[in-house]
């Protein structure tokens, strides 16, 4: 397996980001090609695919990094493996990839959120060190 950092935006990216999407959201999302050039060409977003040996796409993961008064602070985002290649560590091993990189970038802070039914990746986060935080999450859908 390898894990590459995608910059370019290709069709056949792209149509592995959607079903990803697919995989990963409960209400019906199309990700423009405006949005996913925006997501693969900024420099506070990184968008990383694993591949198999013949080049499928097993699953992907973004970091977001960010400044604030407290320090540099990154989010993982979006972890999804396909179907195919579950149970497998496809997932573990994008988490550590994403851990690696955002320390090689002097960040102070990882953090992540995961829905409780989500019952295997709330098992991976604390194996690879995650704590889980006591705070609440809000969120408001600005449209």
């Amino acid at each position: 397996m390898i894990i590459k950092e995608i910059t370019t935006l290709t069709p056949t990216i792209q149509t592995a980001i959607q079903h990803f999407i697919d995989l990963l959201v409960t209400t019906p999302y199309t990700a423009s090609n405006e949005t996913l050039t925006a997501l693969v060409e900024s420099e506070n977003s990184h968008l990383f695919l694993a591949f198999d040996e013949v080049e499928h796409i097993m699953g992907m993961l973004t970091v977001g990094m960010y400044y604030s008064p407290t320090g540099k602070k990154a989010w993982v985002e979006d972890v999804v493996v396909d179907d195919t290649f579950r149970g497998q560590g496809i997932g573990e091993k994008l988490v550590q990839h994403a851990i690696e990189f955002v320390k090689s970038k002097n960040v102070s802070l990882l953090m992540l959120t995961s829905h409780p039914s989500r019952i295997a990746a709330n098992k991976l986060y604390p194996r690879v060190g995650f704590n889980k935080r006591e705070t609440n999450v809000y969120k408001m859908i600005l449209e």
